[in-house]
């Protein structure tokens, strides 16, 4: 859209000066644009101060002193806000996603990756079934939720859903039952690429692609959610600010070109986190249908989605109780569309009750 510029007028095509001997009064005509388009310019103003041009900067400078102050309110709600997110007692409680096969996959994950079967739950008059799995319990570690919908066996997981990761202390070992068990293995066991770690990459019945790293004892075995994003260093402005992670590590990998962030709520061998990828030049993913979401406790679900507007986030659910039930969360959406749900920690302990 062309700029419209306004060009000053001359002194004498603004101001008529008058013929009496006691007024010197000036009149803001047709002639100056500014009256057409602040009409209170012109009638508001003393005409002994040739219509205002002081008093007018008094307007102005009030105006400034407003907006000032405005700002000043906005960035004080900010770092309030932002003071308020680092102090929640926030930890990633689930990852959610849909299989065409509850049982099936029930069974994998138990034989051939040693989680156990937390609960499960059929809805009927919804044509859904959860189940839930992972190495501890839900109160204490990160799992999964599974979820099948009647009649629908498979699902399309896209390219910007990467991979989930379990730390193993045999990464060979668990190999090998994969593989007698029939599952797919699509990266031998073996170090990383510039580094000593041992991984294996295999592959559930649905298709979710497992990395498996070799590491000593932890707490929380379930230890990694990847997605891939357009723009690295506004994912972890967001993931930061809106959802009070910490930057646990960055690295860069030019030879293959891509990038990588981990973020988390705490140290990587004893939380779970999320690893965020960023491959040279792609901005955008197909999300696909299968990857659902990560749900995030806190302690103020109606703040965390306070949080979340004001640091570039998108709130697709208003925080508030679910139907039927008290359980209090909020969803939204990061800069790259990826969902998360959060849910009020006390809430969610009676859940499990």
């Amino acid at each position: 859209m062309a700029s419209s510029t306004i060009r000053p007028s001359s002194a004498s095509s603004l101001f008529r000066l008058c013929n009496t001997t006691n007024t010197c009064a000036a009149s803001l005509v047709s002639l100056n644009p500014s009256s057409r388009r602040f009409p209170y310019l012109a009638s508001a103003v003393p005409q002994s101060h040739f219509f205002g041009l002081r008093a007018s900067s008094k307007i102005w400078r009030g105006e400034s002193r407003s907006i000032t102050a405005g700002n000043m309110a906005q960035a004080s709600t900010a770092a309030s806000l932002l003071e308020w997110v680092k102090k929640d007692k926030r930890r990633m409680l689930h990852v959610v996603y849909r299989v065409g096969d509850l049982d099936r996959t029930i069974k994998f994950y138990t034989e051939c990756l040693g989680m156990k079967l937390l609960r499960k739950r059929d809805i009927p008059e919804e044509r859904y079934a959860n189940a839930f799995l992972g190495y501890g319990p839900e109160d204490s570690h990160f799992v999964i939720e599974l979820t099948y919908n009647y009649g629908v066996d498979s699902y399309d997981i896209g390219t910007g859903f990467g991979h989930f990761g379990i730390a193993l202390e045999d990464v060979a070992k668990t190999v090998e039952l994969i593989k007698a068990k029939g599952g797919k293995v699509t990266r031998e066991p073996g170090p990383v690429k510039g580094g000593r770690t041992v991984i294996a990459f295999i592959e559930d019945p649905d298709g979710y692609k497992f990395e498996l790293l070799e590491r000593g004892p932890t707490p929380e075995p379930l230890c990694q959610v990847m997605l891939r994003v357009g723009d690295l260093d506004r994912s972890i402005n967001f993931y930061e600010k809106a959802f009070g992670m910490e930057l646990l590590r960055k690295r860069d990998n030019p030879e293959y070109k891509y990038t990588i962030a981990m973020m988390g709520y705490g140290p990587e061998d004893k939380n779970a986190v999320l690893e965020l990828t960023y491959n040279y030049g792609v901005t955008e993913y197909d999300k696909g249908n299968a990857y659902a979401q990560i749900a995030i406790g806190t302690d103020d679900v109606y703040r965390t989605a306070e949080a979340v507007k004001l640091f570039g986030g998108k709130v697709t659910r208003e925080p508030g109780p679910l139907p039927g039930i008290s359980t209090k969360i909020t969803a939204c959406l990061d800069p790259d569309g990826w969902k998360t749900v959060f849910v009020d920690n006390i809430d969610f302990l009676k859940e499990l009750e």
